[in-house]
């Protein structure tokens, strides 16, 4: 991508343009439902909530709307994905053939620079605290991240692009409905268990196991999504 002229010194720093900027900004809100599903997404209102142009509003809806969180319609303009029990369903018959292949090919083909960035994420995740510590009834944003991570470090080491691009769409997609939906359920979950056997299978290099127990994780996930009140 060509950086825009305008960017400022600390966005050169941090290595982002205005587009980079917005894209990242947008896509977190949209992912922690600061902008609920199925909002409209005006460029007045998006221009003046990021501080920036509508040009690299238009990009970030553009690369966003290509990876299935934002929804173009003609002559409507752009709305946040809708979500449903349908559509979680579909997502979940998705993710658990093109996550998990995914998964297979990082299992089988990734070195040992994944393997310690598999380790390193799983060990931050596991020592974040899940809840938040005032609304224990709210997953804590540093645990969202960290989780997020741990299951993309996961992804990271298949070489097929193809195949990490859509799995990675479809993850977005989930978090979505991870986000929007209430966590308490998964209390009855022993969710770092099911974490910590995915990270075993998988520095072991067990890729049926490993591809076994995210499979089962992602159908508990979806399950107590369906079962928790929205």
């Amino acid at each position: 991508m060509v950086r825009s002229m305008t960017a400022t010194a600390g966005e050169v720093a941090a290595g982002l343009g205005p587009t980079a900027r917005v894209y990242q900004a947008l896509r977190a809100d949209i992912l922690a439902c600061r902008i609920a599903p199925g909002s409209r997404l005006g460029f007045a209102a998006l221009v003046e909530r990021y501080d920036c142009s509508i040009g690299a509003i238009r990009e970030a809806l553009q690369r966003l709307s290509e990876q299935g969180l934002v929804v173009a319609e003609p002559k409507r303009g752009f709305r946040v994905v809708d979500i449903s029990p349908e559509d979680l369903n579909d997502l979940t018959e998705a993710r658990c053939e093109i996550e998990v292949l995914a998964a297979r090919y990082a299992v089988n083909r990734g070195d040992l620079a994944w393997e310690s960035a598999l380790v390193a994420a799983h060990h931050r995740m596991e020592r974040t605290p899940m809840y938040d510590a005032d609304d224990p009834d709210r997953l804590s944003d540093d645990w969202v991240v960290a989780h997020a991570a741990f299951h993309q470090a996961l992804l990271d080491g298949c070489t097929n692009r193809r195949i990490l691009s859509a799995a990675t769409a479809l993850r977005d997609s989930a978090e979505l409905y991870r986000q929007w939906s209430a966590p308490q359920h998964d209390r009855e979950r022993d969710i770092a268990a099911e974490h910590r056997a995915i990270l075993d299978a998988a520095v072991a290099r067990d890729a049926d196991l490993a591809c076994e127990l995210l499979t089962a994780h992602i159908q508990r996930t979806t399950d107590v999504l369906l079962s928790s009140p929205s």
